[in-house]
């Protein structure tokens, strides 16, 4: 049974990505550069923004899940290995998306508030949202009936 479901709208990720699709069909039209390029820089720019359009997180009676736009990208971790869960602001070094960082790997569509969480075996996780109490106490609650 889900007990909590969220979804972060990418904004930031969005803007960053469509930026990128503009500066870059711009540079194709000032080099030499066969017909198909640019189309196809577009298309991927385009994927690459619907991919990553949202971040959804759902916490279950067992399990974390979390997904990006369609359901293409999407992870799942038991609560049972969730040794602890705090709120925090990732640095805008971290930036946005799909990464490792010095705390663990990062999934995060816009902002800098985010849940991490540690493992028992050690790894981190970061997740992105701009819910991030109502998200670690979800979590923390799950874990508790759970245990």
């Amino acid at each position: 049974m889900v007990r909590y479901e969220h979804t972060q709208r990418g904004t930031v990720i969005q803007v960053a990505i469509l930026t990128g699709a503009a500066v870059s069909f711009g540079l194709s039209r000032l080099v030499p550069a066969p017909p198909f390029v640019a189309p196809m820089l577009l298309a991927v720019f385009a994927a690459c923004a619907y991919m990553f359009s949202s971040l959804t997180i759902h916490v279950t009676d067992r399990a974390l899940h979390w997904c990006f736009g369609p359901g293409i990208f999407r992870k799942t971790l038991s609560l049972a290995d969730i040794k602890t869960v705090e709120v925090t602001r990732t640095r805008l070094l971290d930036g946005w998306g799909i990464h490792k960082t010095s705390r663990g790997w990062l999934y995060n569509v816009s902002g800098f508030d985010a849940v991490h969480i540690t493992l028992y075996s050690g790894r981190g996780v970061l997740l992105g949202t701009d819910e991030p109490d109502r998200l670690r106490n979800a979590i923390v609650r799950r874990i508790a009936v759970a245990r």
